[in-house]
């Protein structure tokens, strides 16, 4: 049976609005609007694009939209742009006297979950209807699931990243313990690092990275012998080489720890290159170190220069900033000390120093 057939025999429920056909034929108008009310909706009505535009600015966001295609003024088309921009949410099914093929597919690719040809079957009309709402259901819902997976993957991450960072603290407890030198030798360069980082542009999850990367640039000691790391006087070339490896086995210590961090990584494994490849373990040149490596390789540099050690006394900070301005371009980056000298221009006033 065709919908003018049935328009006269179908009665209106009193519902609250619901949804919208829009049709600058009145009679089709009406008859899709009785069918949609007897399936327990509420349909409002507009004889055009413009009026319809205005009723959902009146009345608000419906879940269902039936438009024809062809209408005067703002065509069925232009319409549907303008619904999936206002109202994304919002199923639309679009009419046609046509059967074209071509204005199906225009229809659905500008986002039309269904397309009818006149004359329509009051059947078809309820299929479709149905079949568009019940998509539109699956669509809010994947997108609730998607947005609340998104949130719960971030909690996750956020608890991974607390439990990593537990993880490397207790690491770093671990070398304290082999040699107390480390402790606090790890704090302040993290801190010099981490001001010097502030003085190229680094802001905020790059700085938690230096900060992180600098307190554990030493971790990879844990397997080196407490012999050499203690040893009151000069290395012999065996000993150097082998506390040379402290960069590498730092690296393969945090790896499994440090998936989400390759920047800990570089510069756990990177900060004793030097800027004219003459350092270890990679023999970088200038950029090809990271730059964060660069950072730390200065801080961790200076701070070496002005602490005692055993078999040598500290250098003044003074003394210190000379020699890294000597070997600015050699063994550090010039940029990077330079950062470094603007962050603490004054000796005196340099964190944590001891």
């Amino acid at each position: 049976m065709l919908l003018d057939q049935i328009a006269q025999r179908l009665e209106p429920k009193a519902l609250a609005p619901r949804c919208l056909v829009v049709d600058d034929d009145a009679t089709v108008r009406h008859s899709i609007a009785r069918v949609i009310e007897l399936m327990g909706l509420s349909a409002m009505q507009a004889g055009s694009a413009e009026e319809g535009l205005e009723r959902l600015a009146a009345e608000g966001e419906v879940p269902l939209i039936v438009s024809d295609v062809n209408m005067p003024g703002l065509n069925g088309l232009g319409f549907l742009e303008e619904i999936v921009k206002r109202y994304p949410d919002t199923a639309v099914i679009m009419l046609s006297g046509v059967s074209d093929v071509k204005t199906a597919v225009a229809c659905l690719d500008k986002g039309a979950l269904d397309y009818i040809a006149k004359p329509a079957l009051i059947e078809e009309v309820r299929a479709r209807v149905t079949k568009a709402l019940e998509k539109r259901d699956l669509l809010l819902q994947k997108r609730f699931y998607q947005k609340n997976l998104e949130l719960r993957v971030r909690v996750q991450a956020g608890r991974i990243k607390e439990l990593f960072v537990q993880a490397v603290q207790t690491l770093a407890h671990a070398l304290e313990a082999k040699d107390a030198y480390t402790s606090g030798h790890s704090m302040r360069v993290s801190r010099y690092a981490v001001q010097t980082a502030v003085r190229l542009g680094f802001t905020g999850e790059r700085l938690e990275e230096i900060r992180l990367g600098a307190d554990l640039h030493d971790i990879g000691k844990i397997g080196t012998r407490e012999a050499i790391l203690n040893k009151p006087g000069p290395l012999t070339e065996e000993e150097f080489a082998h506390i040379t490896e402290h960069t590498i086995l730092g690296e393969r210590i945090l790896a499994p720890l440090a998936r989400e961090n390759p920047t800990v990584l570089r510069i756990v494994r990177n900060h004793h290159e030097r800027f004219d490849g003459r350092g270890f373990p990679d023999r970088l040149t200038g950029d090809e170190i990271p730059i964060e490596a660069r950072i730390v390789c200065v801080t961790d540099a200076f701070d070496a220069m002005t602490t005692n050690r055993a078999y040598r006394a500290s250098r003044t900070p003074q003394a210190a900033f000379e020699e890294l301005e000597r070997c600015a371009g050699t063994h550090f980056d010039p940029k990077c000390v330079q950062a470094f000298l603007e962050a603490f221009p004054d000796p005196s006033a340099l964190p944590l120093l001891t």
